[in-house]
């Protein structure tokens, strides 16, 4: 079983960091029987002093500079911890790299949610890429190569001061070159508080109003991603925060490749996309490429946290990629999503939409309407 996941997180650095022809062979795996042609370096937290104080602190407003390196270089891993005292402290602490002294960021997003804790809360959970040991052990292994330079920072955005930031992170520093045409690591995240489901009149998702509804070309989902240039989409993780009653996953997801104004890709349902089935059963789970680590009643007020990375297929684009899922089915429901997109792609790509302010990212029901959810709003 070890051996199978090394050989699949292999191939997918080789295909995602070094791209190959069917002539040439991959050169990012690694073997373990032969010389590395890389340097392994660490950026960390440790006191310079020789100390113990092996952190940083962030106060309100501040920003922190956590890597700040040259390249050429690859960077492997990254491992966060932190104390703060103040209430969803992983929504108030945004995450931006940007690669080869670009100003836009190639990946901006609260800290808590590309590491998938989407609700602002800590739990275990462990896939191929992501994890999060022990609680609080922030962990990422995806390949982010860099041919200049690269620049992480962490920004509090929250009013209170970060006692404790703790991080390492891994590179390789390369002798040469990246290849020609390698693609960078992006990150996006996006959120709907709520996605604003076409009707509150509706019994159950069964109810004939809504469930006779047509949905062919996307039309108002809920959107992953959307990018433009030459790459790749790797998966994406999602929280949701209930608004109304019954199960929240009967919309499909839809990909949109190459400018293509109906769905390239068109899936079943939520659950089936994150490769679960049937409302995800009575429990959670978390597997190497999917699982539901939160899995909450349906009912108004539950919260789920689910994920898929498509290391056996990343989805491939040429020009562009809109990446979306509907909110119940042809997107009846209400409910509050919360996501972070991974892809690769060439430089430079779109810019972001804009982050929402620190108070609209913290989950909190609204007044939707429907079943569960007294208010009604339209």
């Amino acid at each position: 079983m070890h051996s199978l996941r090394l050989t699949l997180l292999s191939l997918f650095v080789a295909h995602a960091v070094l791209p190959t022809s069917p002539a040439q062979t991959p050169t990012a795996k690694v073997d373990l029987t032969q010389p590395q042609d890389y340097v392994l370096k660490r950026i960390s937290s440790f006191d310079r002093s020789g100390g113990n104080a092996d952190y940083r602190k962030i106060a309100a407003g501040q920003t922190l500079t956590v890597l700040d390196v040259d390249g050429p270089a690859t960077l492997t891993h990254i491992w966060i911890t932190l104390s703060s005292p103040e209430s969803y402290h992983l929504k108030k602490l945004v995450l931006r790299m940007y690669w080869d002294h670009e100003t836009s960021p190639s990946v901006e997003t609260p800290l808590g949610d590309f590491f998938g804790l989407g609700l602002g809360d800590y739990y275990v959970w462990e896939s191929e890429l992501l994890s999060v040991g022990h609680k609080r052990a922030l962990n990422s292994f995806f390949p982010m190569p860099f041919q200049k330079h690269a620049l992480i920072t962490v920004t509090n955005e929250g009013q209170e001061t970060v006692d404790a930031f703790y991080f390492n992170l891994d590179y390789r520093a390369l002798s040469h070159p990246l290849p020609q045409g390698t693609l960078y690591f992006h990150a996006q995240f996006r959120q709907a508080q709520p996605n604003h489901g076409w009707t509150s009149e509706w019994a159950n998702n069964g109810d004939p109003r809504v469930n006779d509804a047509k949905n062919l070309d996307g039309k108002d989902n809920y959107v992953w991603m959307e990018a433009t240039g030459q790459g790749h989409y790797v998966g994406v993780t999602m929280s949701i925060l209930q608004n109304q009653d019954y199960w929240w996953g009967e919309g499909d997801d839809m990909f949109f490749i190459d400018g293509d104004p109906h769905p390239s890709i068109t899936g079943t349902g939520s659950e089936d996309y994150f490769l679960g089935a049937y409302d995800f059963g009575e429990h959670s789970f978390s597997y190497r490429l999917f699982g539901a680590p939160v899995k909450g009643e349906e009912r108004a007020g539950s919260r789920s946290s689910v994920y898929r990375f498509h290391l056996d297929s990343p989805i491939t684009f040429t020009k562009s990629l809109r990446a979306t899922i509907e909110h119940g089915h042809a997107n009846h429901r209400s409910d509050n999503f919360y996501s972070v997109a991974y892809w690769y792609q060439t430089e430079p790509h779109a810019q972001f939409p804009a982050l929402p302010p620190v108070d609209q990212r913290l989950p909190r029901l609204q007044p939707v309407g429907g079943p569960g959810n007294a208010a009604q709003t339209r």
